[in-house]
């Protein structure tokens, strides 16, 4: 007990802010996960994890929102890492949205097998069912001839590979870069990505979903 706290103590003066701090596995999850739990709950207010994309903007905007109690350097380091460790990830992770293709899934439209392709797999979604396509181009000739009662549409951020809402994307055609159907409507969660991609490729231009015409699709 004297030891540990030896090492709380020393922790505080070192790490009040700053850098995601070096501890073990061991320690945070015997002592500092369990201390930051019952802080949480006993000493602040609802705090939302998924605006955070640092260790370090996290542990500052508790400080200067006064989100937390009575919040020593020992208890604010406690309070960060159970935060950003456990529950950010149990958040992050429920957030997130999958593309799932077994081996036997075919594009509806050409006829390929999706699983060959995962880095373009697109897939929509109704109530009842879904159909996963081997890129964004036959999901949008699909797209075109079934529109009723679509619950969802995804698609995969080009350079993260992360799944996203196809409505929200930026698209990129005309570009040096060919999908498994060749030209293909390249997607980007944000106008940044976009544009970056859209000069070092050579591209022709930027989309949002709304501007994809059927007429374009079929023109590719």
């Amino acid at each position: 007990m004297i030891v540990f706290k030896f090492f709380i103590l020393l922790f505080s003066f070192v790490s009040l802010y700053g850098s995601y701090p070096q501890i073990s596995q061991a320690v945070k999850e015997k002592k500092l996960y369990p201390m930051g739990q019952k802080i949480y709950k006993k000493r602040c207010q609802d705090i939302n994890l998924s605006q955070f994309y640092s260790y370090d903007a996290m542990q500052e905007h508790i400080v200067s929102h006064k989100l937390c109690k009575n919040l020593n350097p020992t208890y604010l380091q406690a309070l960060s890492l159970y935060l950003w460790d456990t529950q950010r990830v149990i958040k992050t992770v429920s957030q997130e949205k999958h593309i799932v293709v077994h081996k036997e899934d075919k594009c509806p439209v050409c006829g390929m097998f999706v699983y060959k392709y995962p880095k373009w797999a697109t897939e929509i979604k109704y109530d009842d069912t879904k159909y996963v396509f081997d890129g964004v181009k036959d999901m949008m000739k699909y797209y075109f001839e079934h529109q009723d009662a679509i619950k969802e549409i995804l698609v995969r951020d080009y350079y993260t590979q992360k799944v996203i809402d196809a409505t929200k994307a930026y698209y990129v055609i005309g570009s040096d870069i060919y999908g498994p159907m060749g030209n293909e409507l390249i997607a980007f969660r944000d106008e940044k990505s976009a544009k970056t991609f859209y000069l070092d490729h050579r591209a022709t231009k930027i989309l949002r979903f709304d501007m994809i015409t059927q007429e374009l699709v079929h023109s590719l």
